[in-house]
């Protein structure tokens, strides 16, 4: 059975709808696309953990490992090669999101994501035969360009395909699914470093082919979102989709709110320029400081150098690789939390919560490192119960981050734009997310081996900042339908300033130019 839904939204108005078996299917094939980007996180930090990995590629990173030429245990992975390595997908995946903004907002959503897993296909592919450091690179590269496109379409196609009131549940699918990618990566890494002949870093790269074949076969099958489709000028086909994936037929209210939407979108002739507007200063500034804080948690650092950084605190190679599996439990665990209790609790809620457990873990981290080896990264023999506080207090932390930070980093951008910008918003947001993303994974060894534990008490610092700043400037947007998000501004203490009552309409539509293109309810 279906469930039905129809909530009231400001005004006495609601959109009828049901989450049918149908829309369920299609936002979970959909949010597949985050299989990609969670898949790369998960083996980026198992392979440069793997002796034959490194002495192939990186030679001298295996000599310090091996203690031949440093006993700093901060220090060990400290090379500019193997950070390029890992760090210049981000950068890629910063470049092809401007590009794909265009694509999505002419083409659809759906190409889109064709391109991401065509992309990322090709790019594992040439990994998991590199024969040197230049094929590698090249792979990563073709790898950050399908995420890139991958990360600015799925989650809008989550928003737009969703019911308003299953929105941020189907939505952290997107984010299920990174978590997915991440524990199955941890998995293989685990079992293929056991192989005999020194070539399981090549499955584990050449494995991003599973993941990469999921999202192209989908963006195949999957339907167009009514919202792209009006957008594109296909009204009556809209209509159609819009009855289908709601199971109803009155869905004449909500079509023409979208309608209205759209109409206002095609008086925006430079949607980048449009942005820049004072009246879209409240969504551009979450667009920009959502993913920078999001990166800035420093979970980044617990999930694609997982297995590194256990190895470097005194586990042995396969005990790196097991706690690595045992975060990515954790992570889809809590993660499942978040689906629960995103439109039950609100997205402040679990922002405000998270990021307080994600606080009081980064103090107790960075006490347990320096505690035991201090400044110059020779800890000595390391007892288990050691090693058994140290991951748990990180499984703690990544808990906190997976039902907060993690999915709200990407649905909460997704469902806040108006129509006129929603792409161009949407490549803002992947893009900072990757800029950051490319920085942080750029710097954080170098960081690791001359901040050493205070790393943590840096990234400790961002989650009180962040945290203040969702209790002041993020107003809820649990149970909201996308066109009608412009009120939350509205109704806010600071953000009311820079909105005028005139940008919007009575539905909370945006009106091009201040000029009424939809009637009052």
């Amino acid at each position: 059975m279906p469930a039905a839904g129809a909530i009231s939204v400001g005004n006495g108005k609601e959109y009828p709808g049901n989450l049918t078996p149908f829309v369920t299917v299609t936002c979970v094939v959909a949010a597949m696309g985050g299989l990609i980007f969670g898949y790369d996180i998960g083996i980026s930090g198992g392979v440069t953990s793997m002796d034959p990995f490194l002495i192939k590629f990186f030679p001298s990173v295996y000599r310090r490992k091996k203690g031949e030429e440093s006993t700093n245990k901060y220090c060990q992975y400290d090379s500019p090669t193997l950070t390029i390595f890992t760090s210049s997908l981000y950068l890629a995946a910063l470049l092809s999101s401007l590009v794909a903004s265009t694509v999505t907002r002419k083409f659809g959503r759906k190409l889109s994501m064709l391109f991401g897993g065509v992309l990322f296909l090709v790019g594992a592919l040439i990994n998991g035969f590199a024969q040197n450091i230049w094929m590698l690179i090249v792979g990563r590269i073709l790898l950050g360009l399908g995420i890139g496109f991958a990360n600015q379409s799925v989650p809008l196609y989550l928003s737009e395909m969703a019911p308003y009131r299953y929105r941020g549940a189907l939505n952290i699918g997107f984010q299920m699914s990174i978590t997915f990618g991440i524990l199955i990566a941890n998995i293989l890494n685990y079992f293929f470093a056991k192989l005999n002949g020194g070539w399981g870093w090549r499955l584990s790269l050449g494995g991003a082919l599973v993941p990469a074949l999921v999202i192209t076969i989908g963006s195949l099958v999957l339907p167009d979102t009514p919202n792209s489709l009006i957008e594109r000028g296909n009204r009556e086909a809209a209509k159609a989709q819009l009855q289908r994936v709601r199971g109803v037929d009155d869905v004449e209210e909500e079509f023409n709110d979208l309608v209205a939407a759209s109409e206002a979108s095609m008086l925006v002739e430079h949607p980048w320029r449009n942005l820049l507007q004072r009246k879209y200063r409240p969504q551009l500034t979450m667009a920009i400081m959502i993913p920078f804080f999001q990166q800035f948690t420093g979970i980044n650092v617990i999930m694609f150098y997982a297995p590194v950084l256990f190895n470097s605190i005194g586990f042995k190679d396969d005990a790196s690789l097991m706690s690595a599996v045992i975060t990515g439990i954790v992570n889809v665990l809590a993660t499942s939390v978040s689906v629960y209790g995103v439109d039950k609790w609100g997205r402040r809620a679990l922002f405000l919560e998270g990021g307080t457990q994600m606080l009081i873990c980064q103090a107790v981290i960075a006490a347990a490192i320096g505690a035991k080896f201090g400044i110059n990264g020779n800890p000595g023999e390391l007892p288990k119960w050691y090693a058994a506080v140290v991951v748990v207090f990180i499984c703690i932390y990544v808990a906190g981050f997976a039902w907060s930070w993690g999915p709200l980093g990407w649905l909460v951008p997704s469902e806040i734009f108006p129509m006129e910008i929603r792409s161009a918003a949407q490549s803002v947001t992947v893009s900072v997310n990757m800029l950051f993303t490319f920085l942080v994974a750029q710097i954080f060894l170098l960081m690791l081996c001359h901040m050493k534990f205070g790393l943590f008490i840096f990234f400790g610092f961002f989650v009180f900042v962040m945290t203040v700043f969702i209790y002041f400037m993020l107003p809820e947007t649990k149970g909201i339908p996308i066109e009608e998000m412009g009120r939350v501004w509205k109704e806010h203490p600071y953000w009311s300033r820079f909105v005028e009552h005139e940008d919007y309409g009575n539905r909370g539509v945006e009106l091009g130019n201040g000029t009424r293109t939809n009637k009052d309810v």
